[in-house]
């Protein structure tokens, strides 16, 4: 059985292989411990009617705009300082495990990063936490950008 200091080390390993194939650089070599997937790309409409875990940043707009969800930016705090979505809320992928109580459980949380990679392995990441309200936006900052959508310094 593991302590909570050995499964602390093993998030951290894991965090830190996560960061080494961030968003933009080269693949590092895989770790022990498996690096967390992205779930499948599927339509923004489930059947149920919920999001679906990952969002064109169109979509993600459209809900920003009607100040229906949170926006939680896991790129690093010079990233985020260089232009974010407004009043995105930052937690860097490598802290997300020790800032858990910050991110909303009662809220539909769509995640971000430059290009959808930080993000999508955040978004694997809270639901292996529980989390069930949480959405991957496809692109990142690059394609929001890209699209003309706002953004703040």
């Amino acid at each position: 059985m593991l302590t909570k200091t050995s499964y602390r080390w093993i998030v951290l390993l894991g965090m830190v292989a996560m960061l080494l194939s961030a968003c933009g650089t080269p693949q590092a070599a895989p770790l022990e411990a498996a690096p967390l997937q992205a779930a499948p790309a599927t339509s923004t409409q489930s059947q149920a009617g919920e999001l679906a875990p990952n969002l064109e940043v169109e979509e993600v707009q459209a809900l920003v705009a009607a100040g229906e969800i949170v926006i939680l930016d896991v790129r690093e705090v010079s990233e985020y300082e260089a232009g974010h979505i407004p009043d995105a809320q930052l937690i860097p992928l490598g802290e997300l495990p020790d800032r858990l109580n910050e991110v909303p459980r009662d809220e539909t949380v769509v995640i971000v990063c430059r290009s959808g990679n930080r993000s999508a392995q955040a978004h694997q990441f809270l639901l292996d936490q529980g989390f069930t309200n949480v959405h991957n936006m496809k692109g990142g900052m690059n394609d929001w950008i890209a699209a003309g959508y706002e953004t703040e310094k």
